[in-house]
């Protein structure tokens, strides 16, 4: 679960020790503000952590001991997921799958609260299984089987990439083309993606995404690589705008709007299943004047 950051009455002031020489800021942070790396990143891509009476936005940022270090009250992020979800949105269901709408903040599987947890619970069925993953911050269209057999054959059909799946995402830069293919290596393997501009402005472009492939971040790799890195990804890209209400942006803008597949278990039919916008996704497309 994402915590919000908690204001404080005012800067915190620290001296880098000896020690601590060579220390990145985001692990300095975090152990002197007693908080997660997560958490410490977040303040960081705020811009209220100065180095030397330097704002810095980079987390890999190597301190030299003697380096004074401040951190101001950061505001809380509109993004962060305050509690856990009690009930998960379900938009497709037949017999064998169901399409959950992922939100924000949590895993789609793993080791404690996760959707998947989260929705055996709601349902009932302790074998319901996530057939395939998207992103902590990533949010739209998740599968999931309701039986081994069933997971196992939907996990064949991603293999063979009878998948295609479809986002949307808002991009740092005016996207020039209306449609364009990238069909760049990531991780050594093939990833393609294709990619159409909705609406653009000088500032940001809202884009729809197709891939069939389903490489490691491919399409915040993708476009990163394009140098038009998605709104909110301090991982694959640094560029922002010169836009005071983005610096509350702390996710990458990306959802999982459309999910269509061969229907693993009953030939000649196809799942095809589409998840709305959500709410802070308009949001942020009527800062950037994208609706």
């Amino acid at each position: 679960m994402q915590r919000q950051t908690t204001k404080r009455r005012g800067p915190e002031v620290w001296r880098v020790e000896r020690r601590e020489n060579g220390l990145s800021l985001q692990d300095f942070l975090a152990a002197r503000l007693g908080v997660s790396r997560r958490a410490a990143k977040q303040q960081i891509d705020a811009r209220v952590v100065r180095v030397d009476g330097r704002v810095v936005w980079m987390a890999h940022h190597a301190l030299r001991a003697g380096s004074v270090v401040s951190a101001a009250a950061a505001v809380p992020s509109p993004t962060a997921v305050s509690r856990r979800p009690t009930k998960a949105t379900i938009i497709w269901e037949d017999a064998d799958y169901l399409v959950a709408d992922k939100p924000a903040g949590i895993l789609v599987n793993g080791a404690g609260f996760s959707l998947e947890t989260l929705l055996r619970e709601q349902t009932g069925n302790p074998d319901l299984r996530a057939s395939h993953r998207l992103d902590r911050d990533t949010t739209g269209c998740v599968l999931f089987s309701k039986s081994d057999a069933a997971h196992e054959a939907a996990v064949a059909v991603f293999r063979e990439h009878r998948v295609a799946k479809t986002y949307r995402t808002v991009v740092a830069g005016k996207w020039d083309a209306r449609s364009s293919t990238i069909d760049l290596p990531v991780d050594g393997r093939r990833a393609l993606s294709l990619v159409h501009c909705i609406r653009a402005n000088s500032r940001a472009s809202h884009l729809a995404v197709r891939i069939e492939t389903g490489r490691t971040h491919q399409i915040r790799r993708h476009l990163a690589m394009a140098r038009h890195p998605v709104l909110g990804d301090s991982e694959h890209g640094s560029k922002t705008l010169e836009n005071p209400a983005l610096l509350a942006l702390s996710r990458p803008l990306l959802h999982a709007v459309e999910l269509e597949l061969d229907h693993p278990l009953r030939a000649g039919e196809k799942i095809k299943v589409f998840s709305p916008l959500p709410r802070e996704f308009h949001h942020w497309l009527g800062v950037l004047r994208l609706e």
